[in-house]
Order: structure tokens, then C-alpha cells, then sequence
């Protein structure tokens, strides 16, 4: 059972360490900036699928993680960047991006991404604190990500494709750029087959926690993020 969000002077948090593994960490708060940067600095997460509800805050065990350098690309990826068959923006269209991700997949009768979430993370794009990567075609939003960014760690929220192949390609321009500015860790959240495909590896949450502690150390770029080279790809 997931614990009541307290008024703690240090952290308002339960400790993530004794976190559940695979339930909430706590109940309650708001998505105000300040509370979701201490949530994002100290490991911890919102998601819950009703904005009627308590907000829920998570630190999962294992945590998926993908370091910008090591992201595998197959080989029609590979393709698909040298013809550059998307043109990539940074920081372009962040309300259109969390918008298509708020749209309910295949088989899904709702999102977790409500109203609510994506007012407060438009908050902390204006701040300079969350990011967006697009990827369009013929001038039409065709796929893309968001996510935030502290220290040298970019917290990555959601995805989203219309197209073939689109939102790994702003994954890819991420991951490229986020190596040439040194970030250490993209935090991929919760593992999955598709993030699994593309790289993203378990990390026990005592490593992670650990590496959370370190960056707190490092300073944020803050936004707008601007646009990458385009990405190298093997193969």
C-alpha cells in the first residue's frame, strides 16, 4: 500500500528505497513544479489515469534505463536516418507532442496522460525543464517524445508515432545529442519489449537511486533545446 504524501522539511517523499516494487510510493500532493522537480531529483515518478484521484508517485524495482550511447538501432532504422526521411525538431510543438501521447493506444480505452499532467508539464517546458523531440513529415507532426531534463539525466515520459519508424528516429536524434552533452542516463521508467528493442536495460533501483544522488551535483540545461545534427547510424 503506497503511503500518504507527508509535510517532511527535507523531502515530502516515504524514502524510495523501501519503495514496493511494482505499486506506488506514496498517494496525494499536486503536479505543481516544485514538487515534480523534487520528485524527478530523488527518483520518483507521477502516473496514475485520473485526474478525480489522488496523485500517485512510483520509484519502481528495476528501473529501465537507456545510456544515449549504447541505443541499438536495426538496420531499416539505420536507413531510415541517412535518407533522412523525417525532418527533426527539438522544442518545436510540446503541447502538440503531449497531446498525441495523451491519445489512447490500440485497445485502450484511456490515458494516464490527462488534462492535468499536461498542463503541469507545459508548466516546466516554460521553465525550462521539459523537453520535446518531433519528427515531421511534409510539414505534418508525425511522431515524437517528451520528457524532463535534470543534471545530466533526461527523465523521458512518453512516445508517440503516426508514421513508420517516427518516434524512434526522435529517439535517436535524442540520444545522439544527449551523448554530445555528456548526460549520462536517459530513465526510460518502466521496462517494455519495445523499449527493450531499442536498448533500454533493467537497473536495480538502488543503482539508479545512486546515480539520481550523483546528478543532483550537475547543473541543468535548461531550455529551448535547439535542433541536433543529424544522428550518425551504422549499418
Amino acid at each position: 500500500m503506497s503511503a500518504a504524501l507527508g509535510q517532511a522539511s527535507e523531502s515530502p517523499f516515504p524514502d524510495p528505497r523501501q519503495a514496493p516494487a511494482d505499486a506506488p510510493l506514496a498517494a496525494g500532493g499536486d503536479l505543481s513544479p516544485a514538487l515534480l522537480l523534487h520528485a524527478y531529483a530523488h527518483g520518483i515518478f507521477p502516473w496514475f489515469e485520473d485526474d478525480a484521484g489522488p496523485v500517485l508517485w512510483w520509484s519502481p524495482d528495476p528501473r529501465a534505463v537507456l545510456f544515449p550511447e549504447r541505443m541499438r538501432m536495426s538496420r531499416s532504422l539505420a536507413r531510415r536516418l541517412r535518407r533522412g526521411d523525417y525532418a527533426v525538431t527539438f522544442d518545436g510543438a510540446f503541447e502538440e507532442v503531449t497531446a498525441a501521447c495523451a491519445q489512447p493506444r490500440p485497445k485502450q480505452t484511456g490515458s494516464w496522460i490527462t488534462p492535468a499532467m499536461q498542463t503541469a508539464y507545459a508548466r516546466l517546458h516554460a521553465l525550462g525543464f521539459a523537453h520535446s523531440v518531433e519528427a515531421w513529415q511534409d510539414g505534418c507532426l508525425v511522431g515524437g517524445l517528451y520528457g524532463v531534463s535534470m543534471g545530466r539525466m533526461f527523465f523521458g515520459e512518453s512516445m508517440f508515432t503516426r508514421q513508420t519508424d517516427a518516434s524512434k528516429v526522435a529517439l535517436a536524434h535524442l540520444a545522439q545529442q544527449l551523448h554530445a552533452w555528456r548526460f549520462e542516463l536517459i530513465d526510460c521508467q518502466l521496462e517494455n519489449s519495445h523499449l527493450a528493442s531499442l536498448g533500454a536495460e533493467p537497473m536495480p533501483r538502488a543503482d539508479f537511486l545512486h546515480r539520481v544522488a550523483a546528478n543532483r551535483r550537475h547543473a541543468t540545461r535548461r531550455g529551448p533545446w535547439q535542433r541536433p545534427a543529424a544522428p550518425a547510424a551504422d549499418g
